[in-house]
């Protein structure tokens, strides 16, 4: 019935391109709006101004030979000042769009190698935005925002950047592994040190805490017991250190036999020996 009486009505975020005898007469609003179809008046056509998104993904080639598929969201939308442009210069709006991002993209890429595409899409996206923003305002359009949502290498090219990554990882495990064993290897050789060090020093503070006992038991022995020589006390030292060993040997039950000469004059060998040999390490 509306339509009859010439009666239309437009709805919200949307202008109607009105013609008068098929020339562009005015940009109608929304609301409600009277046509005559009698005198010549009629609607050519609505278009939207809302925010519309065009997803373009292109094939292209990095610097160093790489195949990417990028994936561009370009966000667009008419003007309402310019809206007999938006609705009578393009025929086919995504279409244009594509061809510039196609255009820009095939443009900037291949002076990239694949890593800098990844860590510069944002720059990738500016000047995609730039290109379109001066293209499409003269087609009555705003390009909202520009972004690089995905790029997408070949399958073989990412499987192989994975197994660098995981080989860098790896390695970088195995560094620091051997670091860590290194660390340990030398904490224990310190250690070692320090035990042979103190061991060492009980071995010099008990052989010094001996011989300080000896000369004690000669020098009495020697003041107590007129006569007697150093040498003869330092042989009965020498035998009953003799007979004291022979009696831990034989009431441990698991030592080690041990054989030496066990008569009275072999001790006095024995110590002979011991004796030659403190006058000896005395000349050197």
């Amino acid at each position: 019935m509306g339509q009859a009486l010439g009666l239309i009505q437009i709805d919200q975020s949307t202008v109607a391109i009105k013609e008068t005898f098929g020339k562009f007469d005015a940009i109608l609003e929304p609301g409600c709006h009277c046509l005559p179809w009698c005198i010549g008046q009629q609607i050519a056509g609505y278009l939207s101004l809302r925010v519309q998104q065009l997803d373009v993904k292109c094939e292209t080639k990095t610097k160093d030979n790489v195949f990417v598929n990028v994936v561009a969201s370009v966000q667009y939308r008419a003007l309402a000042d310019k809206a007999s442009d938006a609705f009578y210069k393009l025929s086919n709006t995504r279409e244009q769009i594509q061809s510039y991002v196609f255009d820009v993209i095939r443009a900037s890429v291949p002076k990239m190698i694949l890593d800098d595409v990844f860590e510069q899409k944002n720059e990738i996206a500016k000047a995609v935005e730039n290109e379109l923003e001066k293209a499409m305002s003269a087609y009555g359009y705003e390009i909202v925002q520009t972004l690089i949502v995905d790029i997408e290498p070949d399958v073989n090219v990412k499987r192989a950047m994975n197994e660098i990554n995981a080989a860098a990882r790896m390695r970088l495990a195995a560094t620091e592994k051997a670091e860590a064993e290194k660390i340990l290897q030398i904490k224990r050789a310190e250690g070692d040190a320090e035990s042979k060090y103190l061991a060492g020093l009980g071995i010099a503070r008990q052989r010094q805490a001996i011989v300080d006992g000896l000369r004690d038991s000669v020098l009495a022995f020697s003041e107590n017991v007129p006569g007697t020589s150093s040498k003869d006390v330092m042989d009965m030292v020498l035998v009953t250190q003799y007979f004291d060993t022979m009696k831990d040997i034989g009431a441990s039950s698991k030592s080690s036999a041990v054989f030496i000469p066990h008569g009275p004059g072999a001790v006095r060998d024995i110590a002979a020996q011991i004796r030659d040999g403190q006058l000896q390490g005395r000349m050197v």
